[in-house]
């Protein structure tokens, strides 16, 4: 439930859900899952490409909700995007009124169920690009270090859920960089280590999209000695290419996994920050982002948003992250070429 004060566009830092209200006004909402309203015939037909919500408000005040989306739009025909509307059991459908990087805007709108679908077509099956993450997970009563590791897209719910089941099993979040580029559904990604690891069940693991209900696929990952440094990838497994890599060692504890990054993220802070205070977007997913690897805090993440421009907003940041050290500078760079990654290769053309 949140309480809006006044007028305003207004980001959930949780869901990454957003409003745009012209009054103050009290709006409950949650997560509902998208299993139990889409129904068979319709799932043959729509692919599920965010969260379903269910939202409750007062009608006539929400000037437009922005509902969350992980397709990557540079690669896609937008026009199979629609809004997903669930009343008495039935499902209408809705266009949006815009698409933004990562949500799709609905002006006007009534509240029930509500949720971002994209069209299946049989030529684009194996062709949707996705924004995705690889969430990392430490077994920490385990004899020996074994990870977990999933490949999900990039929507809140599923990685809410997985986050709470691997607390439940005494694991330990291990924080780490997406992927370089977009995946892409139906297509099957392998993990390879360059050391000698144990890794099972198998493997590959199929790129898919399943409801934050339903048991994530993951690979477990057993390493018998974390005294040298180990280094993992993910390989597409259609030409080969490296989509994710990351490096691991044992650290003070032998028992602690914590991640070394190279120094690209540094070095490219370091050269471009003058543009970078000019032109870097949507600093609240950024910091979002940042708040969720653990490289800021909220007060932190409030003395940036307190400044009163968004060069002074752009600059501090990059002044904070700075002082963190080179690895939080390499996991902001990482977060760029997720969520702009024109800005980056328009400033690494510069090389």
């Amino acid at each position: 439930r949140a309480h809006l004060p006044g007028a305003g566009i207004f980001q959930c830092s949780i869901t990454g859900l957003s409003f745009k209200v012209k009054s103050e006004v009290t709006i409950t909402y949650r997560y509902a899952t998208w299993a139990t309203h889409l129904s068979k015939a319709d799932q043959i037909t729509w692919m599920p490409v965010g969260p379903l919500f269910r939202i409750e408000v007062q009608p006539g005040v929400v000037q437009a909700v922005y509902l969350p989306h992980f397709i990557c739009l540079a690669e896609v025909d937008t026009s199979l995007c629609s809004i997903a509307h669930f009343t008495s059991g039935q499902m209408t459908l809705e266009s949006p009124t815009r698409l933004v990087a990562f949500s799709a805007v609905l002006e006007n709108p009534s509240f029930s169920l509500l949720g971002v679908l994209w069209r299946k077509l049989r030529s684009t099956l194996n062709s949707l690009p996705v924004h995705s993450l690889v969430l990392i997970f430490q077994q920490l009563r385990a004899a020996n270090t074994t990870l977990h590791l999933y490949l999900i897209p990039d929507d809140n719910s599923v990685k809410q859920a997985i986050e709470k089941q691997e607390k439940d099993w005494n694991s330990k979040f291990i924080p780490k960089p997406p992927p370089f580029k977009p995946l892409y559904f139906g297509c099957s990604y392998q993990v390879i280590s360059t050391k000698s690891v144990v890794i099972m069940p198998e493997a590959q693991l199929p790129f898919c999209y399943r409801s934050k209900k339903e048991q994530q696929l993951f690979v477990e990952i057993y390493i018998r000695n974390m005294a040298d440094e180990i280094e993992l990838l993910v390989i597409d497994t259609r030409d080969g290419s490296v989509v994710w890599k990351a490096s691991l060692r044992s650290g003070r504890n032998s028992s602690t996994v914590t991640w070394v990054w190279c120094l690209l993220g540094a070095a490219f802070m370091k050269k471009h920050k003058t543009e970078l205070c000019c032109r870097m977007r949507q600093l609240s997913t950024i910091l979002l982002h940042l708040r969720d690897a653990n490289v800021i805090n909220s007060d932190e993440e409030e003395e940036v948003q307190g400044q009163g421009t968004s060069h002074r907003r752009n600059k501090v940041l990059l002044e904070l992250v700075e002082k963190k050290g080179l690895e939080a500078q390499e996991q902001l760079y990482q977060i760029l070429q997720q969520k702009d990654p024109y800005l980056i290769t328009d400033l690494e053309k510069t090389l």
